[in-house]
């Protein structure tokens, strides 16, 4: 292919046609053009020997199949020696031609393509001119997008094969050719994603799935800069402490710290994500881990611990809640939402889930992802591990695991030496020191406990039915809401869902937490778990008057009740692998019935002639004494 330019030459500038004359220097030429003949001069970098297209070029070779791209390489090979002759003949073009076994003006049209864009691709097989046309009837066109805008772009989501039927039967009842499957499955597929999800779905549906993202979440520059929260439910069955019975999935609230994405703290509850979780949560995380792990026997450190500068939360209902406002503006703590609509804005902690999630689904008692993961393995049956063992068993992975695992969002580095190179620095960058602890652990964490408020009685304060009870609330007895007033003063009390055998009042006097037991210190500890239980059991029976009394007569009964079920199911296991093991006996004296056979012999009866023919005297053996 003659790529150079010389004199004498066919060329374009600025899409006329000129001759070359001259070549000056390096970079320019003489020109002449054709139209009007005028002379000059020009770069020879302005010079193109094709005359320019405002089409733009399209990059089919991108798109070719391997066997379209290697047919049109092999006619780029046929025309080759022609395109880089100076001066081409009709006798050089047919001598190519009966080579390749092709017309010659087959030969002069590959040319000519190439010619125009000197690409290979241009001698790619060209469409058909009627491709993407219909070939349907116009009211046959017009009855299919009928049916597509009435009928199948709605929010009840009808199916392809549904808007088949009912164009099928349109076209039948209006007496015109009806299209076939295929055609309206393509029409179907020719729809505008956002129309589609937008008729069917909802608007927010095709924004979240077709608009770009709007920024995302700034990254903490520091340890407890940020700290992102969330909750999921667990994919495990876990049993009780006692009878290693099934009680449900638990579920998990974790915090991570943004910047070096360190699990800070979690809690594992029950019950459905709210307050109480989220609370307890951001007390563990601030508080220091030392007496977590030896009351649990890990020999590791979980280093993490101090007030976070802000706390990032998505928008559920549980993160909203006047106590945990009140705790972190008490702290200092800014508490801020996701903005809605825009899950980019917290990837950080969802990651993590997808982590630990992984790793539960390999204990006993998974439930795994869904159902269809989950197949017939039978996750309550193959349950064996309590609340407190799952605790320590995420616990453990924690801090021997996760922490040092190296992690993708921090440039696979493990968490633990990223949080290491920010407290102690690098060779670049100064440490900022170990986070200060909290001063007051005690306040902190009843800070971040739910509470309630309720006034105090001469027989102490009632909470959920039950008496609570200590000497301090002698001075708060009756209290009125304001002088003058008959309005009883109400005061804040703050409980541990997982005791509430103790209740702790905050003294407006003394600013600080009273520990307050049960009236009664013959009641048993309880959770709040167990009170709802007790209280669901009395309203079942219909009793109206429900007081403290009853309530840990129902807790006793329900333990009662626990206990004669699994006795029951113990004597039922026995009693049917008892009557299995019978059943068994039989079916194997059955089996060998005909194997080991004995055979009968007929009783042979005696006759005198057996005897000996010596006749007997009576008592001839019996020697007579001489006495």
């Amino acid at each position: 292919m003659n790529s150079h330019f010389r004199p004498g030459q066919l060329v374009y500038w600025r899409n006329q046609a000129a001759i070359i004359l001259e070549l000056q220097g390096l970079s320019d030429a003489i020109i002449r053009t054709v139209e009007n003949s005028q002379t000059e001069v020009a770069r020879t970098t302005d010079l193109t020997r094709n005359p320019t297209s405002e089409k733009p070029l399209a990059s089919y070779h991108l798109l070719a199949s391997d066997k379209d791209w290697d047919k049109a390489v092999a006619r780029y090979e046929v025309i080759r020696p022609l395109l880089e002759m100076t001066s081409r003949e009709k006798n050089d073009v047919d001598a190519v031609a009966e080579k390749a076994g092709k017309s010659t003006a087959t030969i002069y049209r590959w040319i000519r393509r190439f010619e125009e864009t000197g690409l290979v691709s241009s001698l790619l097989r060209s469409a058909r001119a009627d491709k993407g046309t219909s070939k349907l009837p116009d009211e046959t066109e017009e009855l299919i997008a009928r049916c597509i805008d009435q009928y199948y772009l709605r929010q009840e989501r009808p199916s392809v094969l549904g808007l088949f039927r009912q164009i099928k039967l349109a076209c039948y009842e209006d007496d015109i050719p009806a299209p076939t499957k295929s055609t309206v499955y393509s029409r179907v597929y020719g729809i505008e994603e956002r129309e589609r999800l937008r008729r069917r779905y909802s608007p927010k549906r095709a924004s979240e799935k077709l608009e770009p993202l709007r920024g995302k979440f700034p990254g903490g520059k520091f340890p407890n800069e940020v700290v992102q929260i969330d909750h999921t439910p667990v994919d495990l069955i876990v049993v009780d402490q006692e009878h290693r019975l099934p009680v449900g999935r638990p579920y998990l609230t974790i915090a991570l710290d943004v910047a070096t994405k360190m699990i800070t703290g979690f809690r594992m509850t029950l019950e459905a994500p709210g307050a109480s979780s989220a609370g307890l949560c951001v007390a563990h995380a601030a508080l220091a881990k030392e007496h977590w792990l030896a009351k649990r026997d890990i020999h590791a450190e979980w280093p993490i611990y101090g007030k976070m500068n802000k706390i990032h939360v998505d928008n559920a209902k549980e993160f909203r809640g006047k106590m945990l406002r009140r705790a972190c503006k008490e702290h200092g703590i800014t508490l801020e939402h996701r903005p809605k609509g825009q899950p980019n804005y917290g990837p950080h902690v969802e990651r993590a889930f997808r982590t630990f999630m992984q790793e539960a689904q390999n204990l006993p008692g998974t439930t795994f992802s869904n159902v269809q993961e989950r197949f017939t393995y039978d996750s309550e049956g193959k349950a064996c591990m309590t609340l407190d063992e799952l605790e320590t068993w995420f616990t453990v992975f924690i801090v021997y695991c996760y922490h040092h695992r190296s992690h993708a969002g921090i440039n696979d580095y493990p968490p633990i030496k990223l949080y290491h190179e920010f407290v102690h620095g690098n060779a670049d960058t100064p440490g900022i020191g170990l986070p200060a602890p909290v001063d007051n652990e005690e306040k902190f964490r009843l800070d971040f406990t739910p509470y309630l408020e309720r006034t105090v009685q001469r027989q102490g304060v009632v909470i959920d039915n039950i008496h609570y009870f200590s000497p301090v609330l002698r001075k708060w007895v009756g209290a009125a809401e304001a002088k003058g007033t008959s309005k009883k003063r109400k005061f804040i009390f703050a409980r541990d869902p997982r005791d509430i055998s103790v209740v702790y009042f905050f003294d407006p006097d003394t600013k600080t937490y009273c520990p307050l037991p049960y009236l009664n210190s013959t009641r048993p500890a309880i959770s709040i778990w167990e009170l709802r239980a007790a209280q669901k059991l009395l309203r079942e029976r219909a009793i109206q008057h429900v007081d403290e009394e009853m309530i840990f007569k129902g807790i006793k009964e329900m333990r009662r009740i626990e206990q004669q079920a699994i006795e029951k199911t113990r004597l039922a296991k026995k009693q049917r692998a008892s009557e299995k093991r019978k059943r068994r006996m039989a079916e194997r004296r059955t089996q060998w019935q005909d194997i080991h056979t004995i055979e009968e012999r007929p009783a042979e009866t005696p006759t005198i002639e057996a005897f000996d023919d010596e006749p007997i005297e009576a008592f001839n053996d019996i020697q007579l004494s001489e006495y």
